[in-house]
Order: C-alpha cells, then structure tokens, then sequence
C-alpha cells in the first residue's frame, strides 16, 4: 500500500508528515507544553510540572518506531523543518494525541494534521476518525467541531495520575465519506 503525500510542496513553510525517529523528542516536547499551557487551570501544578518531556518522548517512541499496526500512524506538522505538532491514531481511526505547540497554535497546523489522518484513514478503509475531549477544553472542543466532528453520547473519566480527580470527556467522531 501506497503513503499518501503528506509532504506538501518542497521548501514548504508548514507541512505535515509521517514522524522518524528523530522527532520523537519534540513531539514529548509538544505534548509537555500544550498540556501545561491547555490544562493550567484545570489540573494541579504539580501535576503539570511533573509531565516530563524526555517521558513524554519515551510513552511515543514505540508508535513512531514500532507501532503496533502499518494502520498505526503519528504525524508531525513542520513550521520549516521544526516540529511544532503532532497527531497519533491507532488502526479504528481514534485520534489518540493531537498537540499543538501553544506559540504555533491558530496557524493551521491542527487542520493540516486532520486532514492528512483524515487521508490515511481512508486508505486503510476507516470509516470515521473519533476522539476524546475533555469537557473544560472549550478550544479543542470548539476546533473538533469546526472540523466536523460531533459528539455521539460517549463520555469517560480520564485518569490523571498526580491529580485527586479526573478529567471527564466526551468522545467526538466525524464521518470519512465523500466529502468528510
């Protein structure tokens, strides 16, 4: 099976493409920042300063070298040849991370990300992409949203390891037919 060109034009100031090994440290680096900058009001400081960015890096390394499945994908956005984002889904089409570097937030990145899960989705014959967002991330919400997604009744109790309590959140899933 062919990879779609994620690449965009060469010499392209932002574009999306499938993570090396040699991005896993930004994407923990994405991952550390945008949950420190999103969740600062909802989670305990503690909590957010403890989310290590080398941790991070180690938790995706095995789905950007080894993934499970060739249905398995991480991508990365590039504002030049800086990683600034990153999406990770699993072979049913759950967006399971989707990050934006809070300073490279509002210039495409997350919409370039989707659309580019969206095609390889629809390469590996997946009918819908789905993801889980929690309820106090109006921006993410609003952003899903925007992009076609919709809630379909489904909602969990994210553990939060370090925090009392949880974060709740509903899942929201957008259809790949034509026009998707």
């Amino acid at each position: 099976m062919e990879t779609p060109d994620l690449l965009g034009p060469a010499g392209a100031d932002a574009s999306v493409r499938p993570a090396t090994a040699g991005d896993v440290a930004a994407v923990g680096a994405v991952h550390s920042r945008s949950w420190r900058a999103g969740y600062a009001d909802h989670l305990p400081a503690e909590v957010l300063e403890a989310l290590d960015p080398e941790a991070l890096s180690a938790a995706w390394a095995g789905a950007v070298t080894d993934p499970p499945s060739p249905r398995h994908h991480v991508l990365v956005a590039c504002a030049g040849s800086t990683v600034v984002g990153f999406l990770a889904s699993d072979d049913a089409g759950e967006i399971v991370g989707l990050h934006v570097d809070p300073t490279h937030q509002r210039r495409g990145h997350g919409s370039r990300l989707l659309s580019a899960a969206a095609d390889l989705a629809r390469t590996d014959g997946v009918a819908a992409l789905s993801a889980w967002c929690p309820l106090v991330d109006t921006p993410r919400r609003e952003f899903l949203v925007s992009a076609g997604f919709g809630t379909d009744g489904a909602w969990r109790e994210l553990e939060v390891p370090g925090a009392a309590i949880g974060m709740r959140e509903a899942r929201l899933v957008a259809s790949l037919d034509a026009g998707g």
